[in-house]
């Protein structure tokens, strides 16, 4: 499984790349409002950070812009995924750029349904929002394991990058079902590190460290 990291803050990025926790990036409006930075800019300094996929998210509504800001984004560094939105514009705009050979991110999938038309559109990557389905009482682990028969019965190539990861049982969910890539913000990369048993243990072994004088250095 491959790790994006869902956040626009360059210091979180370069720390867990050095840990080999990085294998792309994912950015959206929200996450570019809270950076406090211009959008090329700081995508320009992610993508030279990372070298894998850096999802960068169009502005527009309408099919025609899309691709004109798709194109443009594209322009920053070799590994832009274009973002565009799961709406029929956006299919639209999915099929030009990636015809063109350009990567293309399908955000905010709520169903299966929408996530054939991302694929037969061309789509480079899937992204159904666990968190938010859950957050209405749906079973978002189901959506991911609709689309992984889906995909794999039909044998698409579009990768399903699970999103609005909010927890690490989220992400080991994931893994089980077969997701090719989770996005999810630093500190629930993080967290996946955390047991109650770990930290008991450790807490036995530095007192007899302590209490035996050990010392390797």
């Amino acid at each position: 499984m491959k790790f994006f990291v869902d956040t626009a803050d360059v210091a979180a990025i370069a720390e867990l790349n050095e840990t080999g926790m990085v294998d792309g990036v994912t950015t959206n409006p929200s996450l570019i409002k809270k950076s406090g930075r211009d959008i090329l800019e700081v995508t320009r300094e992610i993508c030279s950070i990372v070298s894998g996929p850096v999802s960068a998210e169009v502005t527009a509504t309408d099919a025609e812009t899309m691709v004109a800001e798709g194109r443009k984004l594209v322009e920053i560094a070799g590994n832009i995924a274009v973002k565009v939105p799961l709406t029929w514009d956006g299919l639209k705009a999915c099929k030009v750029l990636s015809a063109e050979g350009h990567m293309v991110n399908v955000t905010l999938c709520f169903s299966a349904n929408q996530a054939l038309l991302a694929a037969k559109a061309g789509a480079t990557f899937i992204s159904p929002f666990i968190g938010r389905l859950d957050d209405i009482n749906l079973d978002g682990m189901e959506l991911i394991q609709d689309i992984r028969t889906i995909y794999d019965n039909y044998g698409f190539e579009t990768q399903i990058l699970a999103a609005s990861i909010r927890t690490a049982n989220h992400i080991v969910d994931c893994a089980r079902i077969g997701a090719d890539v989770i996005t999810a913000p630093p500190a629930v990369i993080k967290a996946m590190v955390t047991h109650p048993l770990t930290d008991k243990g450790l807490e036995v072994f530095l007192a007899d460290i302590k209490s035996a004088g050990i010392k390797i250095v």
